[in-house]
């Protein structure tokens, strides 16, 4: 009996502890910010005793105090790969850390975009992809209305491979291969972006204090029965106008399906791709139309013939060659490049069908974007003449609730479990989805880089951001423009210390939100970095209006950052407009004569306010001689630096 009792209590007190646990975070891989004190923590049971070992030496020991523990790390220098272990009624071992820096990769779609999105531009650099050292940990895309979280539903870190590249983001994996390769230090990216967000989802319910309308909206989402409604509704919306459309479509439904090879489709309409809908009256383009094209191919071209490549569509897309579906894309935004199975081309005559989708009215296939069939070196056109029918109309789709878009969501779920890591800095590219909020997006962006830096406790850490990129048609006239404005009040935020901020007017597309030389905008990030995060002494800002005087009709600009001088690209591209005092805005010509520009237009011969780059998609003259282009503006006369 006295045996049975000795091993119940040995068992008991085995027993009397639960698993020490460790955040997401803190796992295989990781890497710690260099040169200063890491804080590591976890969770465990009431007073239970943890021990934790760097490299098999005793760093730390403490109790468990509510459930957590935390310990400091001594400040180390770059260096790897090390262990740690953590002891306590279990032990945990943590493998292969460097001691490097962290950078956290916030905002949305654009620094969100990954790889693979980019994959043609940058074939050479997936395939090389060889970076051990450069590791991202991507933050489960999970918000949170009611509180900020200490943990993640999930994550791991991940060494930068051939194999895992394509899922990385591609600014954060340029800008990191740019610092790695010029000073081999290990780089951590937290991976914090999400695509659609506005600046309010990434701000804490402290900063939306003077925000009232954006924090009541975001508290008003801490109901979950409100959260669940919504979203029930809103897929049984969805659904309702799919099945709607799907039964409607003529296409889908008919004896013979459209994208069956033996369809006569003779008697449509001619539709030359890339192009608009067309509609006539007050006739609706929502709902689904079919579009066919016969190709002929040789034995050769079968053989080589490996992808379909379908530029962008408004809104989805189906695909199919020869009766097969071969792709699929459901909103508009994504690519189309679609890998062909084995054996669905043949010699002689193929049929491709697209089934197109327009949830609002408006449908095309987009221009200047790429439209072949074959291999990445040799293309087959398939622009040009199609046949094309209408197969369904309906009613456009209502448009839906975006939960996790709203006010705090992304902070509390996504942002606040980083806070507790210490960090070199932050790389930020977001302001698309506040482009037709323009007006308070300075005080907001400020608002969230001042809490952010409140809730990291590391002072002024270096917060880089990039300016919105060229973006839709360019304008004919000189005039005003919400994306200007945005970028405008993004350029207002440099009075933040610390801070810098990117041009990238001249790496965008007109006819994609996401342009795909996401190269550039890394490299300069990493530039701005190496001045701020690593006190070089380096060349990384864009010109900067430093004053305007009226001379004989003309207006002379001096600007600030020129270093060795300005280069002046074209003379009458369209950057630079100038008004009198109507402010009626005319296309200048400018000169570049020593190292200031001078503006005149034939009809002004009091000038008195300039804008430069001031347009949705407005053209990048001007330029330092470190080759960054110089932040858009728009001022009146001014003798002293604003």
């Amino acid at each position: 009996m006295r045996r049975l009792l000795v091993v119940f209590l040995a068992c008991t007190s085995q027993w009397a502890f639960a698993d020490v646990t460790l955040p997401k975070l803190i796992s295989d891989h990781m890497v710690l910010q260099r040169n200063t004190v890491i804080p590591l923590w976890g969770f465990a049971d009431e007073g239970e005793s943890i021990l934790v070992k760097l490299d098999g030496n005793l760093v730390a020991k403490t109790l468990i105090t509510q459930g957590k523990w935390k310990v400091n790390l001594p400040s180390k220098e770059a260096s790897g790969p090390h262990q740690l272990e953590i002891i306590g009624n279990n032990k945990l071992q943590i493998n292969d850390i460097y001691f490097g820096d962290v950078w956290v990769a916030s905002g949305q779609s654009n620094m969100e975009l990954p790889m693979y999105r980019v994959a043609e531009d940058y074939p050479q650099d997936i395939a090389d992809a060889d970076y051990p050292l450069i590791r991202q940990f991507k933050v489960p895309q999970i918000y949170n209305f009611k509180a900020p979280q200490e943990d993640f539903a999930a994550g791991s870190w991940s060494k930068t491979s051939a194999d895992n590249i394509s899922g990385m983001s591609a600014i954060a994996l340029y800008f990191a291969k740019t610092l790695y390769q010029h000073n081999g230090v290990a780089i951590g990216i937290l991976n914090n972006a999400l695509g659609g967000s506005p600046v309010e989802a990434w701000m804490s319910e402290d900063a939306l204090q003077t925000f009232p309308e954006s924090l009541a909206e975001g508290k008003r989402f801490r109901n979950d029965e409100l959260i669940a409604a919504i979203t029930a509704a809103d897929q049984a919306k969805d659904e309702q106008w799919y099945t709607q459309l799907n039964q409607q479509d003529l296409g889908l439904v008919g004896p013979l399906p459209w994208f069956s090879p033996e369809l006569d489709d003779s008697h449509w309409d001619d539709f030359t791709l890339p192009g608009v809908k067309k509609v006539t009256g007050g006739e609706s383009t929502s709902g689904s139309w079919w579009l066919r094209k016969i190709i002929n191919l040789d034995a050769e071209q079968v053989a080589n013939a490996t992808v379909l490549r379908l530029g962008r569509i408004v809104d989805a897309d189906e695909a199919y060659i020869n009766g097969v579906q071969v792709g699929k894309t459901t909103y508009q935004y994504p690519p189309r490049r679609y890998s062909l199975p084995a054996g669905v081309l043949k010699v002689g005559k193929n049929t491709l069908a697209l089934r197109v989708i327009s949830n609002s009215g408006h449908s095309e296939f987009v221009s200047d974007k790429p439209y072949w069939l074959g291999n990445d070196s040799q293309h087959i056109d398939i622009s040009g003449t199609w046949k094309a029918k209408t197969a369904a109309v309906v009613p456009p789709l209502a448009g839906g609730t975006f939960i996790r878009w709203k006010p705090m969501g992304l902070y509390n779920g996504l942002t606040a479990p980083l806070t507790q890591l210490p960090i070199k800095g932050v790389i930020w590219f977001q302001g698309e989805s506040n482009v037709g909020h323009w007006q308070d997006y300075h005080s907001k962006f400020s608002a969230m880089i001042h809490d952010w830096r409140a809730k990291w406790g590391q002072g002024d850490f270096p917060f880089i951001f990039a300016q919105l990129a060229n973006f839709l048609l360019k304008q004919e006239q000189p005039m005003d423009s919400d994306w200007a404005r945005l970028r405008e009040a993004q350029s207002q935020t440099l009075r933040i210390a610390n801070t810098a901020m990117v041009v990238t007017i001249d790496a965008g597309e007109w006819n994609d939100i996401h342009p795909t030389n996401k190269k550039v905008v890394g490299e300069r990030l990493a530039l701005a970095a190496r001045a701020l995060a690593l006190g070089e002494k380096v060349n990384y800002q864009s010109p900067q209006i430093a004053s305007v005087e009226a001379q004989k009709g003309e207006l002379v600009l001096s600007f600030k950052h020129i270093y060795d001088g300005l280069i002046l690209k074209k003379t009458d591209d369209h950057s630079f407009a100038i008004a009198g005092q109507d402010g009626q805005f005319q296309w200048a010509t400018a000169q570049l004569v020593g190292k200031k520009i001078v503006l005149s237009a034939p009809s002004i011969q009091q000038p008195v306010m300039v804008r430069y780059a001031w347009g949705d998609n407005p053209a990048a003259s001007l330029y330092n001689s470190a080759n960054l282009p110089a932040q858009p503006f728009s001022t009146n006369i001014i003798k002293d630096p604003p």
